[in-house]
């Protein structure tokens, strides 16, 4: 099965758009399809002044300052949290970790980018237990830096110095990540309404980890990968290692990758089963108010559940024999024992070593002349047991050198994947080296004549709609989830985008056979080309409309190579629908509708930017494969509102023709006039989005369409060009 052999149950996107939501309207009528995707982390949620930009404002931090205070802050403050050892780090670690984790290659969602830990879902995740105490320690530090300092570039940040203030040379960091202000509500974690509930409604088949339901990346609900026991809590490493690899892939890590973040992340810590579960508190988002937005209180056991005593996943131990250090310790224990299956004083299976040379055993976390046992848990087993993690771990085991500097770029990637390209990094610590996953596109010439550029396309014998959609088809991969895809870079004409069964191959390929040589000609790249000749579609067809459109244009994308193109991680990208053409690859469990929406909120558009850019594609004519599908004007090519007037025209009615497909018959006669699909037709039966539709259709809004339209287009030919 292939990334895009969803099965006919399965969902290829999020199912966000019809869960019922706190409201009546969603209760009464929990099928009627629900925008508010599109609009969450609206203005008005945020407190900052209008003119804030923190991208600006992180610009004035003091980052030595910053990092000082972070370092002290990994030993000190160890009055109502004591740390382990007395050293936050591997707290610290948890948390960017747990932040950033939550990131999958599918739809680019989750990560660290947003601070959206704070927030539920995550504040509340059982594999999240307790990092609300590591957010409240950093409370001073972000109270001290205040603006200049968003909460998610803290918990990353806190990872970073956490591992360098215990001997790892990180590979750097880049400031940028704004805070949100609600949660986010366009993530699907998954349909199970139980916490850590059975791994197998995740799978069609969960003996095959490669059938985990898309875009899903964690094996249970409330767990950032696998669980530590083993799937389904059954310990079993080699099994488990086909999880892990499922997982970490889409995380879009490799093995190598994979051994290195497992083995990097376990070198220091510890795991925490002192406990009973059931004596721990109810998580923050259900804790009384005097918990103060904290939660899983271990209030009925001994010291209040702190050090010795503390209870999070329920498995019990350190990694390693010296858990504050960066070392080779996970290694050497790892190989140097046999491992035998145990139980955790809270009852998790683990493994702990056969026979061990005392010197090898980690300090208690509060008395240091008490040893205890090292544990591992089912995953790290695979990294012994799995034939090929085991040959990348005795590599590591041998070179420590190559352990570290491996770990620091996977621990780098894994935190700033989301971030989008490397332009978007702030300060003094970002790497100069151009890495693959960073979609790195080489900045383009500014200094050709627009004007020549333009003559020449007129030139070239290419049709209105041609033009259109290419230009298109090559801004819609932009996903605001993780700032990748978009025109720029060109990447339409790689592999694989140019194969694309939605780019249509034989017509980009004749259409990229005219504009590559114009860009060659120019000096213009060809993401420049491509743009300009969109826009010169579009605004010939406000010509033809009676409306004279000039579209705004800044030249300098650049054009990619292959070289700097991650084929395997831009293979999971390949639309599978397109609403705004009118196409879809096959018929889905979910509604045409609801992966319109999808696709609208990942491309960062709102409600009535979808509703005009619809209606202006369906009458220029850029259906998909040139079909006729709520092409509602006998004007084809022309910028008009004649979708909506026909939409919302009371002399026709609408007959269902099949699963996705109607016919338009004029009342008093039955005659056809048109066809449309569900797409085409939610503008006129949602009752929000037949008031935007209804907008458009009056009288006087010819040209404020046409504006809105021009607007809405810019916005995606410009959505990645930094």
């Amino acid at each position: 099965m292939d990334g895009n052999d969803i099965p006919a149950g399965k969902c290829p996107v999020m199912h966000g758009s019809k869960t019922v939501a706190a409201n009546p309207t969603s209760a009464w009528w929990p099928n009627a399809l629900n925008l508010d995707i599109l609009h969450q982390n609206d203005t008005k949620q945020n407190p900052m002044d209008a003119d804030f930009d923190y991208r600006e404002a992180v610009k004035s931090l003091d980052v030595p300052a910053l990092k000082a205070d972070l370092t002290a802050l990994m030993t000190d403050s160890q009055d109502w949290w004591p740390a382990d050892w007395g050293h936050y780090g591997g707290f610290m670690i948890r948390m960017a970790w747990h932040a950033a984790g939550t990131y999958r290659l599918a739809d680019g969602r989750g990560g660290g980018n947003t601070g959206n830990q704070r927030f539920a879902p995550l504040n509340s995740w059982p594999d999240n237990v307790s990092l609300d105490k590591a957010r409240r320690l950093l409370w001073p530090i972000k109270k001290k830096y205040g603006n200049a300092l968003s909460w998610a570039d803290l918990m990353i940040l806190a990872g970073n110095v956490a591992y360098e203030s215990m001997g790892l040379k990180t590979f750097g960091f880049g400031f940028g990540r704004a805070d949100i202000w609600a949660p986010e509500k366009d993530i699907y974690w998954g349909a199970e309404t139980e916490w850590l509930g059975p791994s197998d409604s995740r799978y069609d088949d969960v003996t095959i980890a490669s059938t985990m339901e898309n875009p899903l990346a964690a094996v249970q609900m409330g767990l950032i990968y696998v669980n530590p026991e083993g799937v389904n809590g059954v310990p079993d490493p080699l099994n488990s290692a086909h999880h892990v690899r499922e997982t970490f892939a889409r995380m879009a890590m490799n093995d190598e990758e994979t051994v290195a973040l497992t083995a990097g992340g376990h070198t220091v810590g510890k795991a925490h089963g002192a406990g009973r579960g059931e004596d721990i508190g109810a998580a923050p988002e259900g804790a009384g108010l005097e918990e103060q937005g904290m939660g899983w209180r271990n209030g009925t056991t001994a010291n209040n559940g702190l050090g010795r005593h503390t209870m999070s996943s329920g498995i019990e131990g350190a990694w390693t024999t010296h858990p504050t250090k960066w070392d080779n310790g996970y290694f050497k224990l790892l190989f140097k024992y046999d491992w035998a299956l145990k139980k955790s004083p809270a009852g998790a299976q683990q493994w702990e070593p056969i026979d061990i040379d005392p010197a090898d055993m980690p300090v208690d976390v509060e008395d240091p002349s008490i040893r205890c046992m090292p544990i591992m848990t089912d995953a790290d087993m695979a990294m012994k047991m799995d034939p090929a993690y085991r040959v990348i771990s005795e590599r590591f085991a041998a070179d420590q050198d190559y352990f570290s500097e491996t770990f620091a770029r996977a621990w780098f990637k894994l935190t700033h994947r989301d971030m989008g390209p490397k332009a978007r990094y702030i300060g003094p610590e970002v790497p100069a080296e151009d890495l693959i996953w960073q979609d790195p596109v080489p900045a383009g010439n500014t200094g050709y004549d627009v004007a020549a550029v333009k003559a020449h396309i007129a030139a070239a014998g290419l049709s209105q709609a041609d033009m259109i959609s290419t230009a298109w088809d090559a801004a819609r991969t932009y996903r605001g989830s993780d700032l990748r895809g978009g025109v720029n870079g060109a990447r339409i004409r790689l592999a694989p985008q140019k194969d694309w069964a939605g780019n249509e191959p034989a017509r980009l390929a004749a259409v990229l056979a005219k504009l590559e040589p114009i860009a060659a000609a120019t000096g213009a790249s060809l993401a420049d080309v491509i743009v300009l000749a969109g826009n010169m579609g579009v605004e010939a067809a406000a010509k033809a409309a009676g409306h004279d459109l000039t579209l705004a244009f800044t030249p300098g994308r650049g054009d990619a190579t292959d070289a700097m193109t991650d084929a395997a991680s831009f293979d999971v990208m390949e639309p599978l629908h397109d609403g705004f053409r009118n196409w879809l690859k096959k018929d889905y469990a979910v509604s045409a509708e609801e992966l319109l929406l999808d696709r609208t909120q990942l491309m960062g558009l709102t409600a009535h930017e979808m509703t005009v850019l619809v209606g202006g594609m369906r009458v220029m004519g850029t259906n998909h494969g040139g079909t006729k599908h709520g092409v509602l004007t006998d004007r084809v090519g022309a910028l008009t509102t004649d979708f909506f007037v026909n939409l919302t025209d009371m002399a026709y009615k609408w007959v269902p023709k099949g699963m996705n497909l109607y016919d338009m018959q004029d009342r008093k006669t039955g005659a056809v006039k048109w066809t449309a699909t569900r797409v085409d037709l939610v503008f006129g039966s949602n009752s929000i989005l037949r008031a935007y539709a209804e907008v458009y259709a009056q009288d006087d809004n010819a040209g404020k369409f046409v504006r809105d339209f021009g607007a809405a287009w810019t916005k995606m030919m410009n959505a990645n060009f930094v």
